[in-house]
């Protein structure tokens, strides 16, 4: 049997296949020049090729409360890698911005397959009035052209701070599980 033989000039193939896009020059002078590269095709992590689920949730009962929910993402694909921090939005009449949280620094963090990350948005409850009335949340993966995904939010009213900014946080991603 020669399996060995097979193995090695397919491993050879997939080493090769993977060093032609090393963004190097390609010594073609007639080559068109590279279009961005999807987050898939640079090793970033595409949202349509991630499993989400939102929770544990930890809701701020009452305004003034502080609550946490935390987005669960497990990689369906092959390896890739989350660099920076998601993009969260709250969704009410109009799209508000969830900031990063200043005391998180960004890292990368590489993804094998059915890995597990996570990232939680941390939030003040707020009373009505100038609070943020979401129903929806969203979010996007940094360097990544695709759809941002939505998710409900029934976790009550976000407050504002005083400059007008939502009083809440997204955090970095993180490995989850085991």
């Amino acid at each position: 049997m020669r399996a060995v033989p097979i193995t090695v000039t397919t491993l050879a193939a997939a080493l090769l296949l993977t060093a032609c896009d090393s963004g190097g020059d390609s010594g073609n002078d007639d080559a068109k020049p590279p279009s961005t590269p999807s987050a898939a095709a640079s090793g970033g992590c595409a949202a349509d090729g991630l499993d989400a689920q939102v929770g544990p949730v930890s809701e701020a009962p009452a305004a003034g409360d502080t609550g946490t929910v935390t987005v669960t993402l497990t990689n369906k694909g092959a390896e890739c890698t989350l660099k920076g921090f998601p993009v969260v939005r709250l969704h009410a009449d109009t799209a508000v911005d969830v900031p990063q949280d200043p005391s998180a620094p960004a890292q990368a963090l590489t993804l094998p397959e059915q890995g597990t990350a996570s990232f939680t948005i941390t939030y003040v409850r707020g009373d009505g009035g100038k609070s943020v009335a979401a129903k929806t949340a969203s979010y996007a993966l940094p360097n990544s052209a695709g759809a941002p995904v939505d998710f409900d939010w029934s976790y009550g009213d976000v407050a504002r701070k005083d400059d007008g900014a939502v009083d809440a946080t997204v955090s970095g991603f993180q490995q989850a599980g085991d």
